[in-house]
């Protein structure tokens, strides 16, 4: 169908192994050719665009296979667990993009909270004191319990003294606090 002397298109490119030097010299010519009559810019850089492509088809054929993965702009993402410092990098951009967009007061105390010092101390006390098991335990005793005082107390004619609304959260969040501690040891989840 097509010969080494007809110049490739899009539909019928010329393959490498059948190209001839000739082809390339009159290939060359052909352009000189084009390039010497007046033609107006545009219709020039879309010729040259044209032919570049046709070369590199042709090229292209002739040469190793090609490559028939999609190139994309980003990097191949490793695979595996993501690490400690990977973590730390993402989150530190993160609030940086966030904090940008804050008022400068907000912008402050979320620089202050977000502080590793304040963020270990934050864990630590809500993975042991600020239980919520406990908490609810807490609040749920204190009410029962200073309920009953409060009827126990004004039915004998005794004055309460403030202290026992204090007191009952203390044995409640204390008996919350056994409770999940006993869950953990017996289920083995912490959720």
């Amino acid at each position: 169908m097509s010969s080494p002397e007809q110049l490739s298109t899009p539909e019928r490119p010329v393959e490498a192994p059948n190209a001839t030097p000739e082809h390339y010299e009159r290939a060359e010519q052909a352009i000189e050719q084009k390039e010497a009559a007046p033609e107006s810019a545009e219709k020039q850089a879309e010729r040259a665009r044209v032919e570049a492509l046709e070369t590199a088809v042709s090229v292209e054929k002739g040469g190793a296979e090609k490559d028939r993965r999609p190139k994309s702009a980003a990097p191949a993402r490793r695979r595996g667990a993501i690490s400690k410092h990977e973590k730390k990098v993402a989150f530190q951009r993160q609030m940086k993009h966030i904090q940008a967009e804050m008022p400068a007061p907000q912008r402050a105390f979320s620089k202050f909270i977000h502080s590793p010092v304040i963020e270990k101390v934050s864990d630590t006390v809500g993975a042991t004191v600020a239980r919520p098991n406990a908490i609810l335990a807490g609040s749920i005793a204190a009410f029962v319990l200073v309920l009953a005082v409060y009827l126990i107390a004004r039915n004998y004619g005794y004055v309460l003294s403030g202290f026992e609304t204090i007191a009952a959260f203390i044995v409640g969040w204390v008996i919350g606090t056994v409770y999940d501690y006993l869950r953990v040891m017996v289920t083995g989840k912490k959720g």
